[in-house]
């Protein structure tokens, strides 16, 4: 008796890891990164079958978007939601200014 075991499973490959600005979340944890598909032996992954498009994916919110989408908050511009150091739109959830990096 022989058993066979294999299938297609992704596998996540990380193109850059400079960290990006998540357009979701507004912190600087989004990398750029590819999920290819591959066919795996015993859940081995032995060759790879297609290659995905990149992608930005967030370590801190797990949102995807577009590598070209750029930030921008989610919240309309009121009087006092702007940090003070570089005059970014915050957030009431930031603790830091997504831009500068200085306490809001």
């Amino acid at each position: 008796m022989f058993l066979f075991i294999g299938g297609i499973q992704p596998k996540t490959v990380t193109l850059d890891h400079t960290p990006r600005l998540c357009p979701h979340c507004g912190l600087a944890q989004a990398r750029l990164k590819r999920v290819d598909d591959y066919v795996s032996l015993f859940f081995v992954p032995v060759f790879p079958l297609r290659r995905g498009q990149p992608v930005l994916m967030c370590d801190h919110c797990g949102a995807a978007s577009s590598p070209h989408e750029p930030y921008s908050p989610h919240v309309e511009e009121k009087p006092g939601e702007k940090c003070a150091h570089c005059g970014f739109p915050l957030e009431s959830t930031f603790n830091f200014c997504p831009r500068c990096g200085h306490r809001a």
